[in-house]
């Protein structure tokens, strides 16, 4: 077939302008729902009172201590948690190039809930208060990251084990996740049943994963390591590209596939873990986002990468504004709306099967 000069770039452009669009599309659709989120709750407060305060033009401080103190760090947080586990859920998609890896199907989620759970208890860096927002307070939010970072990258490296086993198929990694899931959840059933009743407390409220009890310093952390991870990621873009042609062909065109492989799951685990210790275990998160995308976009790394990190951010941020209007006036954890969407999209996906 014969293509007159230009029609083809032509063609390519308008078919990546599109995605570009898509993915701007999205960036502006979480900021009108990042209005919303803000302006419905127990207290129901005005968008256009939450636009005038948030870009300072509210000459009234009616709404302030609300929308400053505890919904827009909820919102954010949201935002920042949703990204994060999308981003890696996508990253480990691609250097497992298995469709079902995710921190919660290959068990670094529950890793980290029991290094969490051992800095809780153990370490005494968890206590209760007696608010409902904040109602599990990290003490030592550093050593709680450590730990739980610890046994995530104990997870890591079991998972990479099992992926390196020539024989391996993407079935025997998900069952792995699911063993080691297994494991460190029993881990978890084991120090509560040694612990008081302060520590138990503290310990089951943190399982149910949950933005809302991040404030601002928690905020900043888990925004800093998230940025650091998309950036990373986006970065890595074409070696990934490279790597969902096969290891050959990735070594062939210059990528150290080992090093990019242990670096990315090293990546994902420190993103997992700051995460988890902060909020608890959020899934399907990472699981769901990048497929959502792949049905629009495609799977170039390019695009799939940027529009996970603004679909995770979208969807979290979506649940937890439902999980606090589905029974108002109480608030429900947002794992718990996660887990009851994300189950029949994991099981379509066994149904469907592991091809690409």
């Amino acid at each position: 077939m014969h293509f007159a000069d230009g029609e083809l770039p032509q063609d390519y452009l308008g078919y990546t302008y599109r995605k570009v669009l898509l993915i701007l599309g999205g960036v502006v659709a979480l900021f009108f729902l990042l209005i919303i989120s803000i302006s419905v709750g127990a207290v129901s407060i005005p968008p256009y009172e939450v636009f005038m305060t948030l870009i300072g033009q509210n000459v009234t401080d009616k709404w302030d201590r609300i929308i400053w103190n505890i919904r827009l760090p909820q919102a954010l947080t949201a935002i920042a948690a949703g990204a994060g586990l999308s981003v890696a859920g996508v990253a480990m998609q691609s250097i497992l190039r298995n469709p079902l890896a995710s921190p919660f199907t290959l068990g670094i989620s529950n890793a980290g809930a029991f290094g969490a759970a051992v800095a809780v208890i153990i370490f005494g860096t968890g206590r209760m208060t007696s608010t409902t927002a904040g109602a599990v307070v990290i003490n030592n939010p550093y050593l709680t990251t450590i730990v739980a970072f610890a046994f995530c990258m104990l997870a890591t490296i079991a998972i990479l084990g099992i992926a390196k086993i020539k024989a391996s198929s993407p079935e025997v990694v998900v069952l792995a996740g699911v063993a080691l899931s297994s494991l460190f959840t029993a881990g978890v059933m084991f120090l509560q049943y040694f612990a008081d009743d302060t520590q138990l407390a503290a310990v089951v409220h943190w399982t149910f994963g949950d933005v809302g009890r991040a404030g601002w310093s928690e905020f900043s952390l888990m925004a800093v390591i998230t940025i650091a991870a998309c950036i990373y990621f986006i970065a890595n873009r074409w070696n990934y590209n490279a790597m969902d042609a096969g290891d050959e062909t990735a070594r062939g065109l210059g990528v150290n596939v080992e090093r990019l492989r242990n670096a990315g799951m090293v990546v994902a685990a420190l993103v997992t873990s700051v995460l988890v210790s902060f909020l608890g275990v959020i899934g399907f998160v990472g699981l769901v986002c990048p497929h959502m995308v792949r049905r629009v976009i495609g799977d170039e790394q390019r695009y799939l990468i940027p529009g996970s990190i603004v679909m995770g951010a979208l969807l979290l941020l979506a649940s937890d504004t439902v999980a606090r209007l589905i029974v108002a006036p109480y608030v429900l954890p947002v794992a718990i709306l996660t887990a009851f969407m994300g189950a029949p999209i994991f099981i379509y996906l066994l149904l469907r099967g592991y091809h690409r």
